[in-house]
């Protein structure tokens, strides 16, 4: 598929990118486990879905670069990963679960961004089976978005970890 092949050096990027900053990530939780000893209510509400939308982005990318891909096969890479991604992030948004978020308004970037980024990259694939440029654009709309709102939310992170004082240990 001609389209895909102009669009590889993108996913590779982004890919690259969310890897790195997912190790970066990891960084972060370390450096916060040695500040916060025994307070770790906030990683399942707050890493968790960070890490899992720097890992949409990663696996998207790494399947679409995928030699040999028809039109079918690409859209059914991207319909895989950002369904899954889809229902988590809507289950954000309808508080299932464990998700209580501290407040009302980290919904916004925590759940309904990602749903928004996740429901691009849906009709990106559903768009490639009929119109390619435009279903690749959409994929790398909503790709890009993820990205950011990973980003922000990993910065809010590094923000607090920051802002917590070191507790002496004994």
């Amino acid at each position: 598929m001609n389209e895909l092949e102009r669009w590889a050096n993108f996913y590779l990027l982004t890919a690259a990118a969310a890897a790195q900053l997912i190790g970066l990530l990891f960084v972060v939780i370390t450096l916060a486990a040695e500040r916060r000893r025994g307070d770790f209510s906030h990683i399942p509400i707050y890493l968790t879905p960070t890490v899992i939308y720097f890992a949409h982005v990663l696996f998207l990318g790494a399947l679409l670069t995928f030699p040999n891909h028809t039109r079918l096969t690409a859209a059914l890479c991207i319909w895989f990963v950002s369904v899954l991604d889809l229902v988590y992030s809507g289950s954000g948004l309808i508080g299932g679960g464990k998700k209580r978020f501290i407040e009302l308004r980290d919904r916004i970037p925590y759940a309904i961004l990602p749903f928004a980024a996740c429901g691009l990259i849906v009709l990106g694939g559903v768009l490639l089976l009929l119109a390619p440029q435009l279903g690749l654009t959409l994929v790398a709309a909503g790709m890009l978005l993820l990205l950011a709102v990973a980003i922000r939310n990993s910065w809010a992170i590094a923000i607090d970890v920051v802002s917590t004082p070191r507790e002496n240990s004994r």
